[in-house]
Order: structure tokens, then sequence, then C-alpha cells
């Protein structure tokens, strides 16, 4: 195990925030894993997991021991007439992870094509997009619990998932690292082409017949056109959450604004956080070297030298203008650090 000391976290976070590592390391297994825990408890220093670093703003220097978590590996598991359990390792590039399943056929999470991150942070975050989340797919999850260093697994239930929410963001925050995740993935696709501009983009391409390929190069053709590539322009995708009002309080506000945009879900009425933060005219705004996007007001931007209180302070600036304006709170997706 090399643990490294004053590393720059600058390439380990898509925002691209300049903060230093007091101590540095990568893991490759479940072994190494429990080697640099033991040794951060050995030191009496805390441990601090990574995955891909788009869910995450640096607002400090870390004086931790940051672990990089490099498990890989894909494998069929089982298979059985109409599906397959597919087994990945929580370093794995969720993006890579998904063009897999496509060259293999296996269907179910071709929509959350592009989705910045690792298969290790996809249930924590019940990852999502376009009428399709992780607790729709999931079957299991192994995670290695930090104080007994014993793996133990979880299956959907125990990870009370729910709107970019699960159980390892709130009562098992800090108690678990997640080392692997079964996906059931399924022989015949059931295609989901009603969100956003899918269908409108397989009409434009020409697609006449469906495949889980067409939709995975829909949703990466949509999303490329209106978020920034992290390698060009630093962000965490979507900074905030959709949120949920009352269908009393969506009602009173669309009298009051008749092109509010709201769906019906079973908690009451989602609305698109992005058209609230556009409506108080953030949209391309810049300050500085930070910023909101051009194309899509939920992505805040770093466009090279930014610092992440910077961000931090602008999304307090956002949310305190939506709630005046509309008495809705929003939520950040990422972590602050």
């Amino acid at each position: 195990m090399n643990i490294l000391e004053n590393i720059s976290l600058r390439p380990y976070n898509t925002f691209g925030i300049d903060k230093t590592a007091r101590f540095f390391v990568a893991v490759t297994s479940i072994a190494q894993l429990k080697e640099a825990l033991a040794w951060a408890k050995s030191q009496n220093i805390k441990p601090l997991i990574l995955g891909g670093g788009s869910n995450i703003l640096l607002t400090k220097n870390q004086d931790k021991l940051i672990i990089k978590n490099e498990i890989a590996g894909v494998k069929v598991i089982k298979e059985e007439a109409d599906f397959f359990l597919i087994e990945a390792g929580a370093g794995v590039n969720w993006h890579q992870f998904v063009l897999t399943a496509i060259k293999n056929n296996w269907a179910g999470i071709e929509n959350l094509s592009l989705i910045p991150g690792t298969v290790g942070a996809s249930p924590m975050q019940n990852i999502g997009a376009y009428g399709v989340e992780i607790k729709d797919v999931f079957s299991s999850l192994k995670a290695l619990n930090r104080e007994t260093l014993e793996i133990e697994e979880f299956n959907a239930a125990q990870c009370q998932f729910g709107y970019r929410e699960s159980i390892f963001k709130h009562e098992l925050k800090g108690k678990y690292v997640i080392c692997s995740v079964v996906f059931k993935l399924t022989k015949e696709p059931i295609y989901h082409t009603e969100y956003g501009a899918i269908q409108e983009t397989l009409e434009a391409n020409g697609i006449n017949e469906l495949s889980i390929k067409a939709i995975s190069d829909a949703v990466i053709q949509i999303r490329q056109s209106k978020l920034p590539d992290p390698k060009e322009i630093g962000n965490s995708g979507s900074f905030f959450k959709n949120p949920t009002i009352s269908t009393e309080h969506y009602e009173g506000l669309k009298s009051l604004h008749p092109t509010i945009p709201g769906y019906l879900n079973d908690e009451g009425i989602k609305v698109p956080a992005a058209w609230l933060i556009e409506q108080c005219g953030w949209k391309g705004q810049r300050f500085g070297e930070i910023g909101v996007h051009s194309k899509q007001p939920l992505v805040l931007v770093n466009y090279g030298e930014g610092d992440g209180n910077e961000i931090k302070n602008l999304s307090e600036k956002i949310q305190k203008s939506v709630f005046e304006k509309f008495n809705i709170n929003i939520h950040p997706e990422v972590n602050f650090l």
C-alpha cells in the first residue's frame, strides 16, 4: 500500500477544485481497502472514500486519508431465462459499465448513459435519468463495515432508496464502503422513450427500430448538447435536486406563473429545479471564474481557477432567490467537503 502525502485533489474531482489531501491512497481490492482503513485508525486520521469525484464540492484542504476506490471487475454471476445478474466493482466508471452492458445486450441501464461517477456511487445516490433509477435494476450490494472490517450484503429494501437518496446518505453515512453492486439486467428490453427529448431525438436520427444502443446514443446526444464536459469546464452535473411540492402549492404557483411545469409523483408535484433557477435569472450568469451554465441552469461551473467556497456561496444565493420567488426549497445533490 503506497500512501502519498500532500497530494492535489484537482485531478480527482470533476469540479477541478485545487485542494490538497494530507494523505492519499488508491485501493484496487477489498484487502487493500481494509489495510487503508486500519492504517487511518492506527494514526487517528479520518478516512474519506472517493469514487469518481463527481458528487463532491471541495471547500477546504482535507486533513484526512483520501482513499480512492478503484475496485474493478464486471462479471455475470447468474443467468436465468429472462435476465442476468451482473456484479460490478465499485471503482468501475459508470458510463463504461453502461457501454459494457449495451455491448453484451444487458438491458435496463441504457437511459443512464453518460452519468458521471462510479458504480459504487450509483446506489448511494440512487442515480436516475429519463425515467429510470438505480432502484429499478438493483439486486444487491456488498459493503465493508468500517468498524468491524467485515463485508455485509444489502438488498433493495435495506438500502431504503428514495429520490437521489439511500440509507448510505443518512443513517449509515460514513459507516460503510460500497465494494460491489449486483444489477438485474434483462434480456428483453423495456424501452423508456417518453422522457425528455428521447423520442424526438430518435426520430431526428431516423431510428425506426428501437434498440438499447439507439436509446443510449440518443441519451448521450441529448446530454452532450446541454451539459458541459467536465474535462473542458469543471462541473458536477446537476447541482440541485428537483423539488416536490404539494398539489395546493403547485396550483397556487400556476395561477401566478402559468408556464410552470410540474409532474405528478407519489409525494405531490415535482417541479424542475432548472426552470425555477432560470426564472430567477441565473442561467448563463458568470462571476469571475465560476458561474451557472448557459445551456443548463442546474449546472454550476468552474471555468478554471474557481474556489469551492465561491461555488458554495453561489449555490446558497440561488437557493435563497428560488425560495423568495416561489416559496420552494431546492437542495444540492453534491456533498460539500
